[in-house]
């Protein structure tokens, strides 16, 4: 037989069958191509953050030149100009992020200083737990040239004694930081968040402050930012803490005067999402405001039949959203959220449907275009990976969910509502904790309950009331609505504290590695955008992105950035810490970090541990792990004993030329101070050091290290060596 008819004899069923497979998925996919566009922008974002160092600012552009021309030399292949759009749309999102890095450049300041006179304006009071934090602009700082001066920076202090947003001032005690870097590796990089605000500076204020002038104009920012002082201290002394302070978060945004404990519940419980403002409220009041507008010219016979009551109702819904949007405190899930509502009133106005992934991709390109570093933010993912999941679910369940709901009864309905509230928290449930891991290494186990239990609560008594006290605050009779208010208020604190109690409520976990949470985040988006069954393969990457926890390999040694803090791990896995003082924050975060609530042990300072795996005396302490043993040296003058026999030295002083033997195998506090926060590995005989500057890389948010001393004998950076 001839190769030709061999070929022709095989059979042809499978292929065809693919071949099939192939075109229907195309066919039913081609309209959904578009939804790609702000993941694409997301990627290429993602990939400029991602890059150890700054790239040339001309390769982005170029990149996406390149990708324009290739698609149209090739346009008439379809595959090319498909492949040509995506490269371009990654390149758009990679020069996006750069430019903007770039573009907010402001000066910071480069170390910690104090006291210093301080002048300027005040652009918002933020009340706290313990104190307040007022920001500032227009600045005048004592040794300070107008070139090296911060464009804002953020103080800390005890009261206002009647200040207010927009009152120029002067400070005659300011302590000044830079913004902290991350606490270790792989840790939130308050710095980077910082460039982006153009904060200059971190600090607390020290006696009182003074009054220069209270100007009558300002921009409408500062009038907002006072109008919502005013409100939030309104608030306060109509309602008693803690349910004053979630009132202010719920109507002004302000969360930071929430007391630990009833901050804590909310997290523990699932319900931190209510503190914040978001889609749920932004959609009540929506919701409120248009059902209230529509009842109210239903009563005017003259109005009900002349006018048409629902899009004059849209309007009124756009105005009080937009309102609440520029009043409270501006946040990504507030943008996101007044944004898509707001299309969907506009499409109430053309009687269009809009409750689509159309609108959800949309927004999201929107604020990626307008700040791309919105995309590190928690909130974004948290937010968008929520809203895309839920309505990808509305439309697979929307039409059965219909059928039913026009053939059941009163009963029927009731559980038809059932359901879909079940399918809601679920869904949204599902779709943002991987993100609350990575970010938080924590998942709310009993979340579904307790949002069974606020969501209605919230919606049905709480914000009605919180949208009525807005309407009375103008004629001083808001205690009229705050006062019910908080009855819900206290109902809501309840239903966290007995959740957040339940054995269990809380599960900790390690983190992540950022690639596993891309996974997850292109899995999730491949579950979502598509609607034929390849969309199944997104379930795939979401389970091996969610994976990658068990991959985690915590380090042996962390030693904080200033040195005043250190941890070891014992043969048990639990982290000892070398003080219970030291910085609080830092601490915190390995706690978290290492996805665990035990109160921390505090090494000895003389003796053993039980495991033996650390060995204290006078000005010393032997670790021992892997093989290896890790001198940590707090006294200069034990330095040559301790360096004896040490595959490593760990000192918070000076090593200079007391372990000159050790050239290559020592960190010290000029180590600390050029690399900040220090990680360390050991195993099977081998040392693997990773520093916070190692891991930012040399970007602009970055600042440059400091001068090393010139008496500096040695360089410390251990490699693998023993």
């Amino acid at each position: 037989m001839h190769r030709a008819d061999a070929a022709s004899a095989l059979p042809t069923g499978g292929a065809d069958a693919a071949s099939g497979f192939w075109l229907r998925t195309r066919e039913i996919e081609q309209a959904r191509l578009v939804l790609w566009l702000p993941v694409l922008l997301a990627t290429g974002i993602g990939v400029y953050f991602a890059l150890p160092d700054e790239p040339e600012r001309w390769i982005a552009p170029a990149f996406l030149a390149v990708a324009v021309l290739f698609g149209l030399v090739g346009r008439a292949v379809g595959a090319v100009r498909l492949l040509a759009a995506i490269l371009a749309a990654m390149a758009l999102g990679f020069a996006l992020a750069q430019t903007r890095a770039h573009e907010v450049a402001a000066p910071v300041v480069e170390r910690r200083m104090g006291p210093v006179a301080v002048a300027g304006r005040i652009v918002a009071i933020e009340p706290r737990a313990d104190g307040v934090r007022m920001l500032l602009d227009r600045l005048s700082i004592a040794g300070f040239l107008p070139a090296r001066t911060p464009e804002t920076i953020r103080l800390k202090l005890d009261g206002t004694d009647g200040l207010r947003p927009g009152d120029d001032v002067r400070i005659a005690r300011a302590y000044l930081s830079p913004p902290p870097a991350p606490s270790s590796p792989g840790a939130f990089d308050f710095a980077r968040q910082a460039w982006f605000e153009r904060l200059g500076a971190v600090g607390y204020a020290r006696g009182r402050i003074e009054l220069v002038e209270r100007p009558g104009e300002a921009g409408w920012r500062v009038r907002m930012n006072a109008l919502r002082a005013d409100i939030v201290a309104r608030i306060a002394a109509t309602l008693p803490d803690p349910a004053g302070a979630i009132a202010a978060a719920l109507i002004a945004g302000e969360q930071g005067a929430v007391p630990p404990e009833a901050l804590a519940a909310f997290r523990d419980s699932g319900l931190q999402h209510i503190l914040s403002i978001s889609g749920l409220h932004i959609g009540m009041v929506a919701g409120i405001v248009f059902a209230g507008v529509r009842v109210t010219l239903a009563l005017v016979p003259a109005a009900a039949l002349r006018w048409n009551t629902k899009k004059i109702a849209a309007v009124a819904s756009f105005a009080a959203i937009t309102f609440y949007m520029l009043f409270a405190v501006p946040s990504v899930p507030t943008q996101r959220s007044w944004l898509m509502t707001s299309v969907v009133l506009f499409a109430v106005l053309i009687d269009r449907r809009a409750i689509t992934l159309r609108l959800v991709a949309w927004a999201a390109g929107g604020l990626l275009v307008a700040g791309p570093e919105s995309l590190l933010s928690a909130s974004f993912q948290m937010s968008f990976a929520a809203v895309a999941a839920l309505v990808a679910a509305f439309e697979v369940a929307s039409a059965p969910m219909s059928r039913a709901r026009a053939t059941a009864g009163p009963v029927g309905r009731a559980g038809i509502w059932l359901a879909g509230t079940v399918l809601t928290s679920l869904v949204a449930g599902f779709a943002s904790a991987p993100f609350a891991l990575y970010h938080f290494n924590r998942f709310s186990a009993f979340g579904l309950i307790a949002n069974l239990l606020a969501v209605p609560l919230t919606g049905i008594w709480i914000m009605p009331w919180a949208v009525a006290a807005g309407l009375l605050f103008p004629f001083g009779l808001e205690a009229w609505a705050l006062v019910p208010m908080g009855w819900g208020l206290d109902a809501l604190l309840w239903i966290a504290r007995w959740v957040a109690g339940w054995d269990g409520a809380v599960a900790l976990f390690p983190s992540m590695p950022a690639w596993g949470l891309a996974a997850i985040a292109a899995g999730l988006a491949w579950l979502c955008l598509w609607r034929s069954a390849v969309r199944l393969a997104g379930v795939a990457a979401m389970a091996a992105g969610l994976a990658t926890v068990g991959l985690h390999l915590p380090p042996d040694i962390l030693v904080s950035g200033d040195g005043r803090l250190i941890a070891v791990r014992d043969s048990g896995g639990r982290l000892l810490l070398s003080s219970a003082g030291g910085d609080k924050f830092a601490r915190e975060t390995w706690l978290r970090r290492d996805g665990t609530a035990d109160v921390p042990e505090v090494w000895p300072r003389t003796g053993t541990t039980g495991d033996g795996s650390l060995d204290c005396r006078a000005g010393v302490c032997v670790y021992r792990a892997g093989g290896m043993q890790v001198s940590i040296v707090r006294d200069a003058r034990v330095l040559p004993a301790a360096c004896g026999g040490a595959d490593l030295v760990v000192a918070t002083v000076s090593v200079r030329a007391a372990c000159r033997s050790m050239a290559g195998r020592t960190i010290d506090r000029f180590d600390l101070l050029e690399g900040g926060a220090h990680a360390i590995w050991i195993a099977d005989g081998h040392v693997r050091v990773e520093t916070v500057r190692e891991w930012r890389g040399a970007r602009p948010w970055v600042p440059d290290p400091p001068v090393r001393s010139p008496s500096r004998v040695m360089r410390a950076e251990p490699g693998a060596g023993g």
